[in-house]
């Protein structure tokens, strides 16, 4: 099997308001949250898990500094979420103080910030050493509209931050999934630090003009870490899938893109009513294909899961269980005629390229 990268899970947001363990396995917790409302909070129940990671070979993660504005946030359950920055700071130092706890004796997680961290937590991997390995994490703020000033971001990077999402729902600098609004001199600011910090851009959940402005815009390293294709969804969902003329301009950036296996935004005409069978590990496989021919070959596709961020099982692809199932993408791929070149690629190859351009030395 080929060991994968995936460029977004929110480990931290799950793990603070759902009470989840991921140092369990999936079915673990889905027992341990039996009679409770979590799955029904999470729209679903958990795929994420460390035995599951084992099996897949996911090797690395981007984990998120999330939390929504309390306008979007689910409801009163929420631990994590704010009204203002000065109510977010408090509880995104909590998720970066549980990294650290997570990862600080080094056996199930490790914490990656440089090129040391990143070769040595991924020499297991590559050479199929027999066993479990730990799992290393990349800090990803997603939202960087909880900040109360962009510079805040410098302390931040102090903290093991490595990848920044400008915007979530849109409430600041420019427009995104849940608000429009014009890409202004404050985003200009932001992007400014970010480029000083050589910290790469995430435009998933930007709306095409604000993506485009910031494509044209940000001088540094591009991705859309957890985006699906609108043309392929026949443009449901809207403002939260890419259009082609995102991802064309994104790929002639050099970016890369990852697709989530969330069946709402794989297949145009799914709804919670239809049997699992109606969406498969085949609707991925058009929206990775469609970036493939947009960009013309296999160097700009990925995987960004998004798993437990607000979707879980059985709302996934008929053929998936847990993350461990994403590589059942393997054969998929090769089925449809991608060759092993192009599914090491997918799987790790553009995101090890991206994370080694951009973590310190």
């Amino acid at each position: 099997m080929t060991f994968i990268i995936d460029a977004h899970q929110d480990i931290a947001y799950n793990s603070l308001t759902l009470s989840r363990d991921y140092r369990l396995s999936a079915h673990q917790i889905r027992e341990s949250e039996k009679g409770t409302p979590y799955p029904v909070w999470n729209n679903g129940q958990a795929t994420l898990g460390w035995e599951d990671y084992q099996r897949g070979k996911i090797a690395v993660i981007f984990a998120t500094l999330f939390m929504p504005p309390r306008k979007y946030s689910g409801g009163s359950y929420e631990t994590q979420t704010y009204d203002s920055p000065k109510d977010a700071r408090p509880l995104l130092k909590k998720q970066v103080d549980f990294y650290r706890k997570l990862t600080e004796d080094g056996r199930f997680y490790r914490l990656i910030t440089n090129q040391a961290d990143l070769q040595s937590v991924l020499e297991p991997w590559q050479t199929n050493r027999p066993g479990n390995h730990p799992v290393g994490l990349v800090l990803l703020l997603e939202g960087a509209e909880l900040l109360g000033d962009p510079s805040e971001l410098e302390e931040y990077y102090e903290d093991g931050l490595r990848l920044v999402g400008p915007v979530w729902s849109g409430i600041r600098y420019m427009g995104g999934t849940n608000e429009d609004r014009p890409f202004d001199g404050e985003a200009h600011r932001l992007l400014e630090v970010m480029s000083a910090l050589q910290l790469p851009m995430d435009i998933s959940h930007m709306r095409e003009q604000a993506a485009l402005a910031a494509l044209d815009t940000y001088d540094g390293l591009v991705l859309a870490g957890h985006a699906n294709c609108r043309s392929v969804v026949r443009g449901q969902g809207e403002e939260r899938q890419l259009t082609d003329l995102t991802i064309r301009r994104l790929v002639e950036r050099g970016g890369v893109m990852g697709v989530l296996p969330y069946n709402k935004f794989l297949q145009a005409d799914w709804s919670a009513g239809l049997p699992r069978e109606a969406v498969t590990i085949n609707d991925i496989i058009l929206h990775i294909d469609h970036i493939c021919q947009l960009a013309g070959d296999s160097k700009h596709a990925a995987i960004g899961s998004d798993f437990d961020g607000g979707f879980g099982y059985p709302k996934i692809p008929y053929e998936m269980d847990t993350i461990a199932d994403m590589q059942k993408l393997e054969p998929a791929l090769a089925a449809r005629g991608y060759t092993e070149f192009d599914i090491a690629n997918i799987f790790n190859h553009n995101w090890l390229n991206l994370l080694e351009q951009s973590l310190p030395k």
